[in-house]
Order: structure tokens, then C-alpha cells, then sequence
């Protein structure tokens, strides 16, 4: 009998790196160690906790609830038309949408790449340094991915004019991605004037947008966060806009996100939603349907949508706080770093090197990726001082 030797042929993959640092720091066994590079929020004791609104909106769900049966590959009508008018307003930016339901942003990300990359002759363009998934995401459907500078970490600035250069060279029909707000890994934010002239090149060179939101209400507010990318849906003939609940909901278990398609006119949108839906089917089949019922018993519930709201401004507030105080403390080792108090969310990335990063993590159990970047709302208020003073002497 010839047995096959299939599995042992395959190419051995690295772990991810995130993931293997999270396994890291859970096997340290140091009591002062402190984790500042898993992207969730934690409160001042430490704890990611269950939102109230959310505690309310799943005991709504345990009583009414009738049925766990299929929702469809498009998902939950309800969360859909409910988190659309949330993130986008009610006039949805004055422009028809149509949206799916997607297990978590990543889903959501991956069903609008299987779109974009249906035009083989078409690049998305992504800004550095970007999120760690980003360009594996577009890569692993054969999309072109280009590139620009977005961020020069030394000075803690974003390079505005870079951008702006590369969008305007960029072809007709190329794709670009935006995060709409908190800037992952950077912080960085962009002014009203910025997005304006982003929003003027897109539509003078017909580039198609595709948002990563998903952060928002994080940074400045759940309207405020969202302004620059209405002003480019506005302004544009085509959007596309991947959404995570996973951070402004404290959702990350339930993985829930959507697509979606803002357009001229309702019958093309729906055309995409099919072949999204088509993605869908042959991937995963249906989304996961807990989190999605939750986010809508939330938003349709005017007392369960304040109690969100209040929540939300909460976990806002004290990250500003701990950007303030990191800031003031981080600046007496580099001033450039006093910028950090007036970035966006959950991350910012310090000029610490590699190998300072893994020293850090050996000498002083702090963790964060080899790249710098640290999540902010990981620390206590009271943790602020001891953690600057202990990475101030890696800074680069």
C-alpha cells in the first residue's frame, strides 16, 4: 500500500508573531510584568471587561431569543441596517449602501480583497507602517500591493505630502486603503484639511477607497472619528468600508464585522453584495450570528444604545488620560515623543529597536512586538511613570 506524504511536505509556517508573544508573557512567571502588545482595552484594574450594554443586551437575547437556525451568508438584516446608520449617519454619507455581515473585521477585510482582486490589473495601495495583517491579507488573493511612507517614527508626524504624491500617481481604478480613525500602529491622525485633499485626489483620479474602521468612538468621538471618511464617500463615485465591532463593542471573542458598498445607485451595490455573498458561501458559509444579534438589540434600544454611548466615552476618556501622562513622561527622554498625547485609540509606536524590544522583555517583563508599537489603554494610570522609566533608556 503506498501511503501519502502530504502533510509532511508542506513548507513549516513561523507562529504569528503577536501570538507567540502573547504565549510569552502568559509564561512569565514575574508578578511586575506587563503586556503592551495584545490590541485589546483594558480598564484600570487590568481587565477587559463584558460591556454593560452588552450584559444587558445578551440577558434581552436570553429572554426573547427563539431560534439558533441559519442566518444566511449575508447575515443579520437587522445589525446591518442598525450598525450602518451608527457608523455612517443616517444619510449614510448621501449616498446609497448595501452591506454583509463578516466574522470580524479580518473577515470583512479578506470578502472586499476577493472582490478588488477580481480586476487583476488593479493595486491597492497601503501606507507603512500599517497594520501587521494587512498586506498578508490582499497578498494571499493575488492583489498587487504597493506601498508609501505614512509615518516617520523618529518624529512622530505623519508624512501628509508622501501620501498625497503617491495617490496622485497612482492609476485610475487602483485601489487605496485608509484607516478611518486611531491609526493602527501609529496613533496617528489626520487633519480635516487632510482628508479633504485625499477625498479631492481619489475622486479626481478615480481611485476606489476601501475604509479599515475599526476603532471608532475611540479616538475623538463616534461622529468625530468618522468625519474624514464621509467626506471622501461624499465626494467619490464608489467605497467600501470594512467593520469591526470588536474594539468598540469589546467583542473580540464574537467576531463581528461587515462590508460595506457605497455607490451611485442601488442595483450595482446589490450585484456586489451577490458576489460577496458568493465569497462568503465557499469560505465560511454564514457569519456568526451572537455578536451581530447583540450589537443590534444594542442599537435599536435607545436605553441600551445610551448605555453604550456613556460606556464608550468612558473607555475614550482614559485612554486620552494615559496618552497624557506617557506623553509628559516619555518626552523628558525624547521630545518628539510629547506628540503621543495628541494621537487617536488604542496605539502608538516608539523608536525602540528590535533587539532593545526583546532586552526590554528579558530584563524588565515588558512585552510589545519587535516593531515598538504599544497599546496605550495596556497600562494603569499608575503604571505610566514605572513603564517610561524603565523603556526611556531603549528609545533610539
Amino acid at each position: 500500500m503506498n501511503k501519502t506524504a502530504f502533510f509532511d511536505s508542506l513548507t513549516e509556517q513561523k507562529p504569528d508573531p503577536l501570538l507567540e508573544l502573547i504565549a510569552k508573557f502568559a509564561a512569565d512567571p514575574r508578578s511586575a510584568k506587563i503586556d503592551l502588545g495584545v490590541g485589546v482595552y483594558r480598564d484600570e484594574t487590568g481587565r477587559t471587561p463584558v460591556m454593560r450594554a452588552v450584559k444587558a443586551a445578551e440577558h434581552h437575547l436570553w429572554e426573547t431569543q427563539e431560534s439558533k437556525s441559519y442566518i444566511g451568508p449575508e447575515g443579520d438584516h437587522a445589525f446591518l441596517r442598525a450598525l450602518a446608520r451608527e457608523v455612517f449617519g443616517e444619510r449614510h454619507g448621501g449616498k446609497p449602501v448595501a452591506g454583509i455581515q463578516t466574522p470580524g473585521g479580518t473577515g470583512a477585510l479578506r470578502l472586499a480583497a476577493e472582490l478588488l482582486a477580481l480586476d487583476n490589473r488593479r493595486k491597492i495601495w497601503i501606507g507603512t507602517p500599517t497594520w501587521v495583517n494587512h498586506q498578508a491579507i490582499f497578498a494571499a488573493v493575488d492583489l498587487q500591493v504597493g506601498t508609501y511612507r505614512f509615518f516617520d517614527i523618529s518624529k512622530q508626524t505623519v508624512l501628509i505630502d508622501e501620501m498625497l504624491m503617491t495617490l496622485r500617481n497612482a492609476a485610475p481604478g487602483d485601489a487605496v486603503l485608509l484607516q478611518t480613525s486611531c491609526h493602527n500602529p501609529t496613533g496617528a491622525g489626520l487633519s480635516s484639511q487632510n482628508w479633504r485633499d485625499i477625498a479631492d485626489i481619489i475622486a479626481a483620479k478615480g481611485l476606489l477607497p476601501l475604509f479599515d474602521n475599526a476603532y471608532q468612538g475611540l479616538g475623538h468621538g463616534r461622529v468625530e472619528d468618522a468625519a474624514g471618511m464621509i467626506d471622501v464617500i461624499g465626494a467619490v463615485g464608489e467605497a467600501m468600508v470594512a467593520v469591526s465591532c470588536s474594539k468598540s463593542f469589546s467583542l473580540y471573542r464574537e467576531r463581528t464585522g461587515a462590508v460595506y458598498l457605497f455607490g451611485d445607485q442601488q442595483a450595482p451595490l446589490n450585484k456586489g453584495i451577490g458576489n460577496l455573498a458568493n465569497y462568503a458561501r465557499t469560505s465560511y458559509s454564514m457569519p456568526p450570528a451572537h455578536g451581530a444579534a447583540i450589537v443590534a438589540a444594542i442599537l435599536q434600544d435607545q436605553s441600551r444604545r445610551q448605555a453604550w454611548v456613556d460606556e464608550l466615552s468612558e473607555m475614550r476618556n482614559r485612554i486620552a488620560e494615559i496618552r497624557r501622562a506617557a506623553a509628559e513622561a516619555f518626552a523628558q527622554f525624547r521630545p518628539d515623543l510629547a506628540n503621543i498625547a495628541s494621537q487617536e485609540g488604542m496605539f502608538s509606536l516608539l523608536p525602540v529597536s528590535p533587539e532593545n524590544v526583546r532586552q526590554l522583555r528579558a530584563e524588565h517583563g515588558i512585552y510589545m512586538p519587535d516593531s515598538g508599537r504599544i497599546n496605550v489603554a495596556g497600562m494603569r494610570v499608575a503604571d505610566v511613570a514605572s513603564v517610561t522609566e524603565r523603556i526611556g533608556p531603549y528609545l533610539a
